[in-house]
């Protein structure tokens, strides 16, 4: 159906359906499946991943600091990703039919549906995918040693973000940073879209002029 919306998609999908429902996919129960993920799979799935990477660092001779620098490198290097991606590729503008579907399943259906929380944290199964020109890029731009820690520190960072993510949609923050990230967040899901893309940190937003100028006052959930 948003296929056909054309240049509507753009308004519609960020009109939020605030309840706890998402819509289905597709008919086929494993197709249908293999987009919904439980927040706690992220972890589960990618923490033992990054303590790997780390130790094959250390295996080809990094020292502990040397490997812990590189794991914040890699930190840092997935900040300015998250800010990347959710700018330029999560919120690309489309209206042909195959475009407007695509972004939707990608991002859409996260704006649609803010509190689907089966359809917040990235399918590990799309985040392998996106990883390997990620890996390419670290094997081509630094040394054998150091590329594994840097990746696992990227991949740390996403851990992070997904998990962050999903407190911001479903937790309670009541005072502090964690209060500060949610208001953030509710103002671009609900008053400001095109602005405010950074969910772990805003020093991006800041750096690149998307900061927002007005946001939302309290938290009302």
């Amino acid at each position: 159906m948003v296929g056909h919306l054309g240049e509507a998609y753009e308004k519609w999908v960020h009109q939020p359906i605030v309840t706890k429902d998402g819509p289905r996919f597709f008919a086929n129960d494993f197709c249908e499946l293999l987009t919904r993920t439980k927040w706690w799979v992220i972890p589960l799935v990618w923490l033992p991943v990054v303590c790997w990477l780390v130790c094959i660092s250390t295996q080809r001779g990094l020292t502990p600091t040397e490997a812990a620098l590189a794991v914040v490198g890699g930190i840092f290097f997935w900040t300015l990703l998250e800010y990347c991606l959710h700018r330029f590729l999560f919120h690309i503008k489309t209206t042909s039919y195959w475009g407007n579907t695509f972004h939707y399943l990608l991002h859409g259906c996260h704006h649609k549906h803010p509190l689907d929380g089966l359809r917040l944290v990235f399918p590990p199964a799309a985040t392998a995918i996106l990883c390997a020109p990620v890996w390419t890029m670290f094997k081509l731009l630094s040394s054998p040693s150091t590329a594994p820690a840097l990746f696992g520190g990227g991949l740390l960072g996403y851990v992070t973000y997904d998990c962050t993510h999903y407190y911001l949609h479903h937790g309670k923050p009541s005072k502090g940073y964690g209060q500060i990230l949610k208001r953030y967040d509710l103002n671009h899901h609900f008053k400001v879209q095109n602005k405010g893309f950074g969910i772990t940190s805003s020093i991006w937003d800041h750096v690149f002029g998307t900061f927002p100028a007005t946001q939302v006052s309290h938290i009302s959930r």
